[in-house]
């Protein structure tokens, strides 16, 4: 099984971090690697804010990571993107620490063969 890290976002925004660049080049990697693999983005958040609105965010989250990749040669196509706003939280405490533990994104391995997630 392979296990990719979460990239990390700074309080309400989308913007590609400097401390994720490593690790996308490494998903960018992997992908060219493994070429009958696809990948899921799913894009979260932190608690505060709205439903309807960490939605949204997560989205763009999502889309700015699939649009890094996508310019670090990744076939769009084999990129598909989710948002899960605020519901699946890593972290349920109230603090700083656990909060930025939640505004991420998840990779999600999807083989074309087998169908499976990893």
């Amino acid at each position: 099984m392979t296990t990719l890290e979460n990239i990390h976002f700074d309080f309400d925004k989308y913007d590609i971090r400097d401390d994720a660049k490593p690790v996308l080049r490494g998903v960018s990697d992997w992908l060219v690697k493994n070429k009958s693999s696809k990948m899921l983005l799913e894009g979260h958040c932190d608690e505060r804010g709205t439903n309807e609105y960490n939605l949204a965010l997560g989205e763009r989250r999502a889309k700015s990571t699939r649009d890094y990749l996508v310019s670090s040669g990744v076939g769009k196509d084999r990129l598909d993107m989710i948002s899960f706003g605020e519901e699946k939280p890593l972290c349920k405490e109230q603090n700083e620490e656990c909060w930025q533990k939640n505004r991420r994104v998840q990779f999600i391995i999807k083989n074309a063969a087998e169908g499976s997630r990893k």
